[in-house]
């Protein structure tokens, strides 16, 4: 119940207190990369429960000759990356915190397609509400294998706590203001997670 009501003022005040800046972004987005400025997608939250989640666009809608998505790192532009960089592009999930589908600091919620590839041990990442940001993000974000990620996540779950919540909130500052461990080995973002190794 703590966590829900710090989730929800936190993300109430951040919202109100940073609308212009996210305007600002919006404009610039739209300037950029043109329309849609927000990007949307429906992602597992807890207990695997579907959500629509809501962020900054970031990348160019470029497509190859049989209308595919070419790979991000020919979508993605500097200013996209920017957007990473400085996690400017996660402002809309505030919503998402304030509506209850998020919370502030939890496991990332990633694809709907990975649910089934999850060993029994890495689905308990589900067991609590995703996050803006997590343990998992401010001890190598996606430089780190999706094992250890994983690892990372459930092991907050076993641990999470108010105090914790706001050592990870710190760190994450931290962390963004030295843009570390933005992206994998060779990859602009992240490595598709393909299944267990367990």
């Amino acid at each position: 119940m703590i966590k829900r009501i710090f989730d929800f003022l936190v993300s109430l005040a951040a919202l109100m207190t940073l609308l212009p800046v996210i305007a600002v972004v919006a404009l610039l987005i739209h300037r950029k990369l043109g329309s849609p400025v927000l990007f949307r997608q429906i992602r597992p939250g807890k207990n695997g429960k579907p959500f629509l989640m809501v962020k900054f666009r970031t990348m160019r809608d470029a497509v190859d000759a049989q209308g595919n998505p070419l790979p991000d790192s020919e979508r993605m532009t500097p200013f996209g990356q920017f957007l990473r960089s400085s996690s400017l592009d996660e402002l809309p999930g505030l919503w998402n915190v304030l509506k209850g589908e998020m919370s502030l600091v939890g496991p990332r919620p990633l694809l709907m397609e990975y649910l089934p590839l999850y060993s029994k041990e890495q689905y308990r990442r589900h067991d609590v509400r995703p996050g803006v940001t997590g343990w998992a993000q401010v001890n190598g974000r996606n430089a780190i294998s999706w094992e250890d990620k994983f690892k990372l996540d459930v092991w907050y779950v076993d641990h999470c706590s108010f105090w914790l919540d706001l050592k990870i909130l710190f760190l994450t500052i931290k962390k963004v203001l030295v843009r570390d461990g933005i992206s994998g080995e060779g990859e602009v973002t992240m490595s598709r997670f393909t299944g267990s190794n367990d």
